[in-house]
Formats: structure tokens, C-alpha cells, sequence
């Protein structure tokens, strides 16, 4: 069974591969990823808060500013509580590059176009294969326009693909006023690929100790169905490959996503859930299916269920949502 392909130009044995999370800091649980045969390794994200806190001090200044008012303080992240900080984390990527034959994806977060896209290239000396720019960002300022939000993104992208040559993906969330243009429009800025999506944490209140106290729920099957529409949707339209994070807890959950059209199958919940075996039993799951259905490769089968053949795809979802309202029963 031929499951290969090809993600950020990376030659890879099959698409499945751990996602960017706290997994990859351990390195007795990076050789058990690669063991139970991830793909690549991407590295989790290192923030842009700690990297300007050791150029230039900012969130000292933010951090004690919060302890003005108590109920403040839950909003913040204390970044030193973050597991490795920017001279470890170009560490770790020379040890997991050193140790493993796999690809090594590099991860960055941040929104604003300040000196911390320097640390790319320090990314690129330490030997990653790849990077991916998770553009996390909630435009919660009434006077920031779509477009004034989407501008600033573009000129990362832009700063960062002209300060390195490694191959750049960008992760997304789903929440842009025109998404199908914005992924076209990355393309154009650079971007080798685009990952869908991030995920927005929603914080819990504390209405006892008046205080947001942070939150995190792990994905479930259901969480891929965001991403198969605009998988869907956006197959053929763009020229450049898919990613999909969020969603996928096994084989199934990975056929689909390469039939709405993704190229590479990034993991986390369930890995964390189930342990990095998880992946070969997914692999095999795939395998077994795509057997059972007389498919020879991941090619025959990819965008088989896009919505590239309908002309009209608003039309498609419209009609899609009428029938499910429709149809359903007490």
C-alpha cells in the first residue's frame, strides 16, 4: 500500500505525524514518536512573549503592571512557567535533529511583525527541516479592521520566508471574514503550505475566587468536521499543500481528511490520550480501509470528496445546512 507524500517539499513514508505540543520536549517520548512512526516531529511553538521577555525585558513590565488589580493577574500567562525558553528550545531542536531520521518541523507563535522573527534564522541554524508559523490572534479591538489584521499577518509571513529558506507552513484558525482569499493571498506571500487550524482555548470564570482560569479540553472526532468543509473547499484552490490539526483520533478520522484533500495529518489529543503507539494503530487502521476498498495510494483517494466538481459551493453548503435543519426530528 502506497501511503507517501509530500509536505513542505519533505519526502515522507505516510502523512501521519505528531503535531506541535508539549511531546516533543521529552526526548525518551520523541524516540517513542518516531518508534511508533511519525512522519516528522513538529516541535511545540515557542511564543513570541518569551522571546521579546529576553530581548527586551516587555513582559516584566506587563507582568507588573497586572498585579494592579487581583482579578488581572489570571489573564496573563506567566511566562517563565513556559517549559523551554528560546536557548532551550534551539537545544532541543539539535537534539531531536541529532537523534532522529525523521523530518524536524520548527514551531513560532506570534502577531506582531517585532524583532523576535529574527530567532527564524537561529531556528534555521539549529538544523530544523521546516518551520511552521502559527498565526494565533483573536481581533478583539473594535477599531482594528479585517483588513488592518489580515495586513499585519501577511508582512510576518512575508518577513519571516525572506529571512530564511526552509520551507514555511502556516497555521490558521478559521475565523477570517474571507478565508478561501486570505489562504490564496498566503500563497502569494510565500507560504508552503497552511495548516487548518489552530485552536482557540476558551477560558473558564472562577466566579468564587474572581478570577479566568485557563482551560483545555483535548479534541474529540467531532472537532474534525470544521476542518473537512474547508478542506473541501479550499482543495484545488490553492496550489499549495494541507495540513490538518484537530480532529483526528484514527484511521478513519485520516481517510476522511485526505479525501476533503489533506497532504499531511498532524496528531495531538489522541497521542495524549492513547500515547505516541496511537500512531502506529492509526497507520494501519488506514491501510487496512483503503484494502478493504481496493485503493492503491493516498493520491487515487486525495480530494476525492472536495467540492472541487461543484460549481457552486456556497449553493452546496447552503443546501447541506437546509437539509439538516430540515431533517431533523425530536
Amino acid at each position: 500500500m502506497n501511503l507517501k507524500t509530500s509536505y513542505l517539499g519533505l519526502q515522507l513514508d505516510h502523512p501521519l505525524m505528531v503535531g506541535a505540543c508539549p511531546l516533543a520536549n521529552d526526548m525518551d517520548m520523541v524516540r517513542r514518536l518516531e518508534d511508533a512512526g511519525s512522519a516528522a516531529i513538529t516541535m511545540p511553538s515557542l511564543f513570541e512573549e518569551q522571546i521579546t521577555r529576553e530581548q527586551f525585558g516587555t513582559l516584566y513590565d506587563l507582568e507588573a503592571g497586572s498585579e494592579s488589580f487581583a482579578e488581572a493577574t489570571s489573564y496573563f500567562a506567566n511566562v517563565s512557567d513556559l517549559r523551554l525558553g528560546p536557548d532551550n528550545y534551539l537545544d532541543q531542536v539539535r537534539k531531536v535533529k541529532g537523534a532522529m531520521s525523521v523530518p524536524v518541523i520548527a514551531s513560532l507563535n506570534g502577531v506582531t511583525a517585532s524583532g523576535w522573527l529574527d530567532f527564524a534564522k537561529q531556528i534555521q541554524q539549529a538544523g530544523a527541516d521546516a518551520l511552521e508559523l502559527n498565526l494565533y490572534y483573536l481581533a478583539g479591538n473594535p477599531l482594528e479592521t479585517a483588513d488592518m489584521v489580515e495586513k499585519r499577518l501577511l508582512e510576518i509571513v512575508r518577513t519571516v520566508k525572506s529571512s530564511v529558506t526552509l520551507p514555511l507552513a502556516v497555521k490558521l484558525s478559521p475565523f477570517f471574514t474571507s478565508l478561501a482569499h486570505f489562504a490564496k493571498v498566503l500563497e502569494g506571500a510565500g507560504a508552503d503550505a497552511v495548516v487548518l487550524f489552530n485552536r482557540f482555548y476558551q477560558p473558564d470564570l472562577d466566579i468564587e475566587a474572581l478570577e479566568v482560569e485557563p482551560s483545555l479540553n483535548l479534541s474529540s472526532p467531532s472537532t474534525l468536521r470544521l476542518r473537512l468543509r474547508w478542506l473541501g473547499m479550499l482543495y484545488s484552490q490553492i496550489g499549495i499543500p494541507m495540513a490538518v490539526s484537530g480532529g483526528v483520533h484514527d484511521g478513519q478520522g485520516a481517510i476522511k481528511a485526505t479525501m476533503a484533500g489533506a497532504t499531511a495529518i498532524q496528531m495531538v489529543s489522541a497521542l495524549l490520550m492513547h500515547g505516541p503507539e496511537h500512531l502506529k494503530t492509526t497507520r494501519l487502521d488506514m491501510v487496512r480501509w483503503m484494502e478493504e476498498h481496493e485503493y492503491e495510494s493516498l493520491d487515487q483517494m486525495r480530494g476525492s470528496l472536495s467540492l472541487t466538481k461543484c460549481p457552486n459551493p456556497q449553493a452546496f453548503e447552503r443546501a447541506n445546512y437546509m437539509r439538516v435543519l430540515a431533517g431533523w426530528k425530536a
